[in-house]
């Protein structure tokens, strides 16, 4: 947690709490999981710039949580879309340094998700942006996860993945303006599983060491992260589970 207390991060909580509620999955509102960059390059233990340096239980949950969920919905053959970080090695992403470059095992999915290349109900779409939405834009000017939308007729989404307040939140945020646009039809409601992301830490003390780093205190971020996704209109659900027949 860096220099920051306990009490900084409970005081936090209280002056802007994020409002949660358990999701319990039947069928009968059709429903996409989203899985956002749980690749290599950001999950696994030193696999990159952007990679944890140690391992790191904020990151190995949520990877924990997003495997169950992939497994319970390709085992109800319900969709799955998956977005996988993926740079073009001359073309740059300011501010951060070169990650996840494409063909590299950076850019894949971590081991316990590599099932999915192989199953039939999920789309595996690489992207070489941070917002997953603009990276599903094609050259025709089609966009592979609106098709997926409209295609599966889905009526929400739950998203996970990494990074909580980058991310995630810029792909939550960009659905939630297409839908509300009426891009999205069906679409209605865009969930964020709190568990099911995560972010990555950079204490001040460390930040203050590299050039033009800003401090990035883990549990803070990804409480902002989530705060902004509500803020937007998103749902943030708490836990979810299954009515298994």
């Amino acid at each position: 947690m860096g220099s920051y207390s306990h009490q900084t991060i409970d005081l936090l909580k209280k002056e802007i709490p994020v409002e949660q509620e358990p999701l319990l999955l039947s069928g009968d509102v059709k429903t996409g999981l989203v899985l956002v960059d749980i690749v290599n390059g950001f999950c696994t233990v030193g696999s990159g710039n952007l990679a944890p340096q140690a391992p790191d239980k904020q990151i190995s949950g949520m990877v924990d949580e997003s495997v169950k969920l992939a497994k319970m919905f390709c085992e109800m053959k319900w969709p799955v879309y998956a977005l996988l970080d993926s740079h073009h090695p001359d073309i740059p992403e300011p501010p951060y340094p070169p990650h996840c470059l494409a063909g590299t095992d950076e850019s894949k999915l971590v081991p316990a998700l590599q099932f999915l290349e192989n199953e039939p109900n999920a789309t595996l779409r690489c992207k070489g942006c941070i917002d997953g939405f603009l990276g599903s834009f094609e050259n025709d000017g089609s966009n592979v996860f609106v098709d997926w939308v409209k295609a599966n007729n889905i009526k929400a989404i739950l998203v996970v993945g990494i990074c909580t307040d980058i991310c995630v939140l810029d792909f939550v945020c960009s659905a939630l303006s297409a839908r509300n646009r009426g891009f999205l039809t069906p679409l209605e409601d865009v969930m964020v599983y709190s568990r099911g992301c995560a972010t990555f830490d950079l204490p001040v003390h460390v930040a203050r060491n590299i050039k033009g780093a800003l401090a990035h205190p883990q549990e803070l971020m990804h409480h902002m992260g989530l705060y902004m996704a509500k803020g937007r209109g998103a749902k943030v659900v708490s836990q979810v589970s299954f009515v298994t027949q």
